[in-house]
């Protein structure tokens, strides 16, 4: 995934200023919010957006990891 700087925006920021987080997806189409300095929100302008396009890979490794997520007290225990 490629981000333009100029749509970047802490996720303090887009608390304290959402109005200016809502600007910047209506001029660029999308605003990625970071915390702890990586990506995690992504705020589309879903009128002006085309649809998120993921490639097999990244369709796996986004299930993967959720799956992953969900279940990690089952997965630790099984470590044990």
């Amino acid at each position: 995934m490629n981000i333009e700087t100029t749509t970047i925006v802490s996720v303090t920021e887009a608390n304290q200023n959402f109005s200016r987080v809502t600007r910047i997806a209506d001029k660029n189409g999308q605003a990625v919010i970071f915390k702890n300095n990586r990506p995690k929100y992504l705020l589309l302008d879903i009128e002006n957006s085309p649809p998120i396009e993921m490639s097999d890979d990244e369709k796996i490794d986004f299930v993967a990891a959720r799956i992953l997520k969900k279940f990690k007290p089952a997965f630790l225990e099984l470590t044990r």
